[in-house]
């Protein structure tokens, strides 16, 4: 069985991975608030927005983190359409999960159906991006291990949308954005401890993109996206908040008329 290194950039990898995590998963729950106190065209909106954020988030944290896997006695590529298929995929789940809790009538109901659903996605987008590597042999997986890495996602995204539904303001939001970070990255590492490769020692060439190639560019692109996104949706009002301040604006002045004079 060939020797596998999870940490080949030292510390650099995880550490970034688990941002960019936080970055997704703070983006993503501040959209999905915004979501619940919105309605029609803007609700929706904000939705696709949160699970555009949270995908994006979950999977730059995943191949970030394969920056810095290695298999010793062979190099890696990775499979263009396949890696893209697992971005779509992360963000499409993630989607149904956010959509079930946004447009729910039942909340528990929701938080549980949305919760599985979008855990199972991140799931899938995981070992989804583990099928795209190539290398100089085979993958095999410690199924207990898989099992655990997938309870893991489920718990993660269901807390996450949970703590959609129920925290109020930036603290809470950030403290929740911090556990889902540290959740994600724990399904990460938890599933690539289930990894089990057997090397088939040849001289061929492999298909495919190197990490330096394809993968660091698109995480870059990503992460630039959730930073943006982040400063742009911190300054959006919602519609209620829209129309409260309307209404504040229009009472100011009357309130200024009706004062007494001297």
């Amino acid at each position: 069985m060939a020797h596998l290194d999870h940490f080949s950039a030292g510390w650099l990898s995880p550490v970034t991975a688990y941002v960019m995590a936080c970055i997704g998963a703070a983006l993503g729950l501040h959209c999905t608030m915004k979501a619940l106190v919105s309605d029609g065209r803007s609700r929706h909106n904000w939705l696709v927005t949160a699970s555009v954020a949270i995908g994006s988030g979950i999977w730059t944290m995943h191949f970030i983190a394969m920056l810095g896997f290695g298999v010793e006695g062979t190099p890696i590529r990775y499979d263009v359409p396949l890696t893209l298929l697992s971005l779509l995929v992360a963000v499409a789940v993630v989607g149904a999960g956010v959509f079930t809790v946004g447009y729910g009538r039942s909340r528990g109901r929701s938080l549980l159906v949305g919760g599985l659903g979008t855990g199972l996605g991140v799931g899938a987008m995981h070992y989804l991006g583990m099928a795209a590597l190539r290398f100089h042999g085979s993958v095999g997986y410690e199924l207990p291990i898989v099992a655990l890495s997938l309870v893991i996602a489920v718990v993660a995204a269901t807390a996450a949308l949970w703590a959609a539904v129920v925290v109020r303001g930036p603290a809470g939001a950030t403290l929740a954005s911090l556990v889902m970070g540290l959740a994600v990255s724990s399904m990460h590492y938890t599933g690539m401890a289930a990894v089990r490769i057997e090397l088939t020692p040849q001289g061929g060439v492999l298909d495919g993109a190197t990490a330096t190639q394809f993968i660091f560019p698109l995480a870059v692109v990503l992460g630039s996206f959730l930073f943006l996104a982040s400063a742009f949706v911190a300054l959006s009002p919602t519609e209620h908040e829209a129309v409260e301040s309307a209404d504040a604006t229009a009472v100011a002045p009357l309130d200024d008329a009706a004062a007494p004079a001297g």
